[in-house]
């Protein structure tokens, strides 16, 4: 009876717990959502991005000057604001506004916002005045107690090119009317790389000191995945280490700053990035800021040496702006064009680097090869499991002997009772006299660990999966399984709410996870092991949630691991039920 009323109370726990987590974490992150992007939605945009302005051996810079936009505009009226300059390229759509020569409108044709190939281009950057603005901007910072006019975000700069692309940079100019004329030269790849090239052409009849700055400015909170494994916000790698801040952290007051000899830093999404590529001898002070009006986080940095530009002569320095898709060939040609420390980390590969890259390696040959991102899953999992077979085959004997003690050990928590201590020592000697050890299945299944994690985390930080079909009505490997029980997998015209969403694969998955437990030694605890039989239930509900290409690793798996296991007791002469003698 106690046995009895342990486990009605675990099972209560269990679903208060999953319910809890629903109504008192995932209910309010879902409605913050919604506030922020209302709240972004009508801000005005206006807020002006600050110039870095920390010591620079005394250089500093007042904000940039002049509204950026109107309450209430969309992102088509916002770009409709001033003249612009057409972007196209084989990667990206967009355009240079002359206002200001921010980089602030650009789409990725390659990406769509839903797996409708007609659906809209995934909006990266959008201009200051709409619902969302993300921006990037290049400029100058003047030396202490100098009085130079600059350009600024509602500087018009002039131009004879009518379109940007590889072939054709867009060249802009701006004289300040004091004798100085600022150039600015900016070029695209095929892919997603900008070069911005800042001359400065000095006619005062006196030297000039300016000192290049680099920002990226992103207007409200987006939405997050909220995964520990995954991290989203501002990212860097400077003074050679991985630096990543989260936006809560900045809401906070935790503002970074550092000194840097080049590395890059910007905003990271899951699969999306804007990064500032600072020219990778020069000596930067970098900074990830937040300014609660506006809701403004921004990534910048200022060249700490600055430009020396004599009377009568021209001089200025060539930065870089990645801003694209999180594409590993891309970013990995690029680390090794520019030779950006560590680019590849824009990617959160997790501690398990040395794996989650191989085994990306691995699976992209594959899914090349087979043509199918689901199938290609499933064969690197049987790969992987022949690679562990040594490891495998030690830890399923293991079990099948412990499967095999099964009566013997019932006999014993029967015979002996309450009496702890002797059923101790009865079950050590009976452990020793079979030759059998409890601890010696776990040891191999802990080392396969982070192999499996990492593949895990490939899955679900990488593009591979993003929009990948797989068969029937799995049209995205990177989605939750679409269907649910409780309309009968569709056949009933119900709608369930989210938290009801249980589709077939993760049923499937449970069902796999139930029939490994039949295989697995039972523990000792009879509450425990009713306890373990209710878990394949509370995973089926969790990895609801998960994207179905994770889902079918995670049921393959399973099935593969029970193929294993039941051939090898199957020599060994243990039965699923636990009797059966020796082989």
């Amino acid at each position: 009876m106690s046995d009895q009323k342990n486990l009605v109370i675990a099972i209560v726990l269990c679903f208060l717990i999953i319910f809890g987590f629903q109504y008192f974490v995932e209910g309010p992150q879902m409605e913050q959502a919604e506030q922020q992007q209302t709240e972004t939605s009508t801000a005005n945009g206006d807020t002006p991005s600050q110039i870095p302005s920390a010591a620079v051996d005394g250089a500093s810079a007042p904000s940039i000057q002049g509204a950026s936009g109107q309450s209430g505009m969309t992102r088509a009226q916002s770009l409709q604001k001033a003249d612009r300059i057409k972007i196209n390229t084989p990667a990206l759509h967009g355009s240079v506004s002359l206002t200001g020569a921010r980089l602030d409108d650009l789409t990725l044709i390659d990406y769509r916002e839903t797996v409708s190939p007609t659906s809209p281009e995934i909006k990266l950057l959008s201009p200051a005045g709409s619902p969302h603005p993300y921006y990037a901007e290049f400029g100058w910072s003047p030396a202490p107690g100098a009085n130079i006019k600059l350009p600024g975000a509602q500087t018009v700069w002039t131009t004879e090119n009518t379109e940007l692309t590889p072939e054709s940079p867009l060249a802009l100019t701006w004289d300040n009317g004091e004798g100085i004329v600022f150039h600015r030269t900016i070029s695209v790849d095929n892919n997603y790389m900008f070069a911005i090239e800042q001359m400065v052409e000095n006619n005062t009849g006196a030297p000039v000191t300016l000192y290049p700055y680099g920002l990226i400015s992103r207007h409200g909170t987006p939405e997050t995945t909220n995964f520990y494994i995954l991290h989203e916000g501002p990212i860097g790698v400077l003074n050679e280490t991985l630096e990543e801040i989260d936006y809560d952290d900045l809401q906070e007051g935790n503002n970074e700053s550092f000194s840097s000899v080049g590395g890059w830093l910007g905003i990271t999404d899951k699969f999306w990035l804007t990064a500032l590529v600072p020219n990778q001898e020069t000596n930067i002070k970098a900074r990830f800021s937040y300014a609660a009006q506006g809701q403004r986080y921004q990534t910048d940095f200022l060249n700490q040496e600055g430009i020396n530009v004599p009377n009568g002569e021209t001089v200025g320095l060539t930065n870089h702006l990645f801003a694209g898709a999180k594409v590993v060939s891309v970013l990995d040609t690029y680390e090794e064009e520019y030779k950006i420390d560590r680019f590849d980390l824009a990617i959160d590969w997790g501690w398990f680097y040395f794996l989650t890259k191989p085994i990306y390696f691995a699976l992209e040959f594959l899914n090349g090869w087979i043509g199918n991102l689901g199938l290609a899953i499933m064969a690197l999992t049987v790969i992987i499991k022949i690679i562990l077979l040594p490891l495998a085959h030690k830890s399923y004997v293991s079990m099948s002997k412990m499967k095999r003690l099964q009566p013997e050990m019932v006999k014993l928590r029967e015979k002996y009772g309450e009496d702890k201590q002797k059923l101790n020592q009865e079950m050590m000697a009976l452990y020793k006299r079979e030759k059998a050890n409890p601890a010696a299945g776990c040891l191999p299944i802990v080392l396969q660990i982070p192999i499996f994690f990492a593949l895990y985390k490939v899955l679900f930080v990488t593009l591979l999966m993003r929009h990948q079909p797989f068969y029937g009505y799995i049209k995205d490997l990177a989605a939750p399984d679409p269907t649910t029980i409780f309309n009968l997998f569709g056949l009933i015209p119900w709608d369930p709410p989210q938290f009801l969403m249980i589709g077939f694969l993760p049923l499937l998955m449970g069902l796999s996870m139930f029939l490994q437990q039949r295989l697995n030694p039972q523990p000792a605890d009879p509450v425990q092991a009713k306890i373990f039989l209710f878990m394949p239930i509370f995973f089926t509900y969790l990895l609801a949630s998960f994207p179905a290409g994770l889902v079918i690793y995670w049921t393959w798996n399973n099935i593969l691991s029970m193929a294993q296991q039941w051939f090898i007791m199957k020599r060994m002469g243990v039965s699923i039920s636990g009797t059966g003698g020796k082989s």
